[in-house]
């Protein structure tokens, strides 16, 4: 998988698809089936736009890379989404971006794509340029949900990541540097990897999950650990179960396969060990029956 900035892009033929593509879930797949290039934007255009209402997101550019490669993109092209550029019209986009720069022969977006100052740009206007095909994705519908990145945020954002995982099509991951904390999981009989979430970067709800993690079933803690008093902030704590090592400074990747039960306070360190011993049997007993 090349990445490449647009001002960056090598001039070729090439078979696009357009869209923010947050996730990359599945109704997104549908979008980007036979296309050999995708077009994205960095940052989220909404954090240019409006800032305060701007979603925090599901995938980094990285991770969006390694999941089109999965599928089969040979280039994603990104480009730097600003102000300037938010104020180009929709015809400029297609002369400058789509025609000058991508050579696109055929070009591929979801319906409800928009482009250009005031998203004037939209489907119809795409497919009334004859210069390459246009190919609009009606978006895709299961149980009677629409798939969109937005209701996806939503799950997780609750917790239901199990859910989130069947619309995406792949679980759900965050990954970090793992950081020092107080060393109190070891202390109770389960030494934790900790990661702090990336700013602007969407995390689940506060609880305990059964997740993945380099190659071992974890039972994952997302919150703030209100049975103590601790100087830190929101966290995600993996206790990898069999794991014995040193991953400090090492990115982890967690992958949430489903949550176990929501962030409690415990009247002792006791019942919170015992709890925890639940906790572990749990995942593991849900890693293993994934597969």
């Amino acid at each position: 998988m090349k990445i490449t900035s647009l001002p960056d892009v090598e001039p070729r033929p090439r078979r696009v698809a357009v869209g923010m593509f947050d996730g990359v879930h599945r109704g997104h797949r549908a979008v980007i089936e036979g296309a050999d290039t995708v077009v994205t934007f960095d940052p989220h255009p909404t954090s240019v736009l409006a800032p305060a209402t701007a979603p925090k997101l599901l995938t980094t550019v990285a991770r969006k890379a390694e999941l089109l490669a999965d599928l089969g993109v040979r280039e994603l092209v990104v480009i730097p989404f600003d102000a300037d550029f938010a104020a180009q019209s929709a015809q400029w986009f297609m002369d400058e971006v789509l025609v000058a720069r991508l050579g696109a022969t055929h070009v591929s977006i979801g319906e409800n794509f928009r482009f250009g100052q005031r998203a004037q740009g939209t489907p119809a206007v795409l497919q009334g340029d004859e210069r390459f095909e246009t190919r609009v994705v009606p978006l895709l519908e299961l149980d009677g949900e629409i798939v969109s990145s937005s209701h996806i945020r939503g799950l997780i954002l609750g917790g239901a990541v199990e859910y989130a995982n069947e619309l995406l099509g792949v679980p759900f991951l965050v990954e970090g540097p793992v950081e020092h904390g107080e060393k109190r999981g070891r202390e109770l009989g389960f030494p934790t990897a900790n990661l702090v979430p990336r700013p602007g970067m969407i995390v689940p709800a506060f609880g305990v999950y059964a997740c993945r993690a380099h190659g071992h079933a974890a039972a994952v803690s997302v919150g703030v650990r209100p049975t103590f008093v601790t100087g830190l902030g929101e966290l995600i704590e993996a206790y990898l179960i069999g794991f014995d090592g040193d991953l400090y400074g090492q990115t982890l990747r967690v992958e949430f396969l489903r949550r176990l039960r929501g962030e409690r306070r415990f009247a002792s360190a006791e019942a919170l060990i015992a709890q925890m011993k639940r906790d572990v049997e749990g995942a593991q007993a849900v890693v293993d029956a994934a597969g």
